[in-house]
């Protein structure tokens, strides 16, 4: 048992995860009294904290997690606010699903804080970082699905240059694809320090603020755990549960799922969704969001200097329209 593990046992509360943007998160969400709101990723559970106090003394947070020990610790905290912080287990493609098990339906507001939590990334037995011998898994949910080394040790080089393009926008993508299959062919690739060097080896050239094993980590842990498609699913189905005036509120760290969350906000609020040029709209589209952030927040510089990993945050949010427009 890793020593982060031992110490979640002892104390379930224990998170080193500072939660992002989480004033911006509570005046976009706009928490009440006897408001309904969902958690989608409770993680180190900050988020949930500050919601559930704003909404005293009778909102409600479905506090959902594909992790089991950020479940483990929702229930912990779920002692502090009887009632009121309703644990769950599940990944938020199945928002809907959840929620309804619940009774959850409809909700004031939901945020979605994407991404690695600290906790994770600190334990090396998940094999998050590059930085930390563990094995080469990277699943949010360890009971579920196949780890990263599944992929590293088995997926062609075309296949892996791709992943690593498309998902981590590596520009030496092919050439570290070629050096994992030759090196596979040698000894299999078991853990996060081992690829790390092996990607440091062909990239650690350029001189860039990151580690050179970044993107590549990144990409291997979006598709381990199907992270865009997962998202797409979810807002989808969280613009279904809101009520009208109900907020969605979400907090994006990398390119790919902020490009996602703009364009589907965006696609959203549009009146028409009919190509250009098209004389009369005969889509049949009607709005369903209203933008409240036209541009994304960014952390402050005070922020980021008390919480690096907080650097690369984007937050957006939108709020539930009638169908009558209002």
């Amino acid at each position: 048992m890793s020593e982060r593990a031992r110490l979640a046992l002892e104390d379930p509360l224990s998170t080193t995860h500072e939660p992002v943007l989480l004033s911006a998160a509570l005046t976009f969400l706009a928490p009440r009294d006897g408001g309904r709101y969902i958690d989608a990723t409770f993680g180190g559970g900050g988020h949930s904290r500050a919601i559930l106090e704003a909404s005293a003394p009778s909102g409600q947070v479905l506090a959902i997690d594909a992790d089991p020990a950020a479940v483990a610790r929702a229930r912990a905290l779920a002692e502090r606010y009887p009632g009121r912080l309703l644990p769950c287990h599940g990944n938020f493609r199945d928002l809907a699903r959840l929620a309804q098990s619940y009774g959850f339906v409809p909700v004031d507001g939901i945020l979605f804080d994407l991404g690695l939590s600290s906790d994770q990334l600190a334990d090396p037995a998940r094999g998050f970082s590059f930085q930390l011998a563990g094995p080469l898994d990277m699943r949010f949910d360890p009971t579920s699905g196949q780890p990263a080394a599944v992929i590293v040790n088995t997926w062609s080089a075309e296949e892996l240059a791709e992943l690593f393009w498309q998902y981590g926008e590596e520009p030496r993508a092919w050439a570290i694809a070629q050096t994992i299959v030759a090196e596979r062919a040698r000894q299999p690739i078991e853990t996060t320090t081992q690829l790390a060097a092996l990607v440091a080896r062909v990239a650690g050239s350029r001189r860039e603020r990151i580690h050179p094993a970044t993107r590549v980590f990144q990409a291997l842990r979006i598709v381990v755990n199907q992270e865009l498609e997962a998202l797409a699913a979810g807002l989808e189905q969280a613009v279904e549960l809101l009520r009208p005036g109900g907020r969605l509120v979400v907090i994006a760290f990398h390119s790919l799922e902020d490009r996602l969350v703009k364009q589907f906000f965006r696609r959203e609020a549009a009146a028409c969704l009919c190509p250009p040029g098209t004389p009369v709209c005969i889509c049949g589209h009607r709005p369903r969001l209203r933008l409240l952030t036209p541009r994304p927040v960014r952390p402050s510089a005070e922020e980021i200097a008390r919480n690096p990993r907080s650097r690369s945050a984007r937050l957006r949010a939108a709020e539930r329209i009638a169908h009558d427009g209002r």
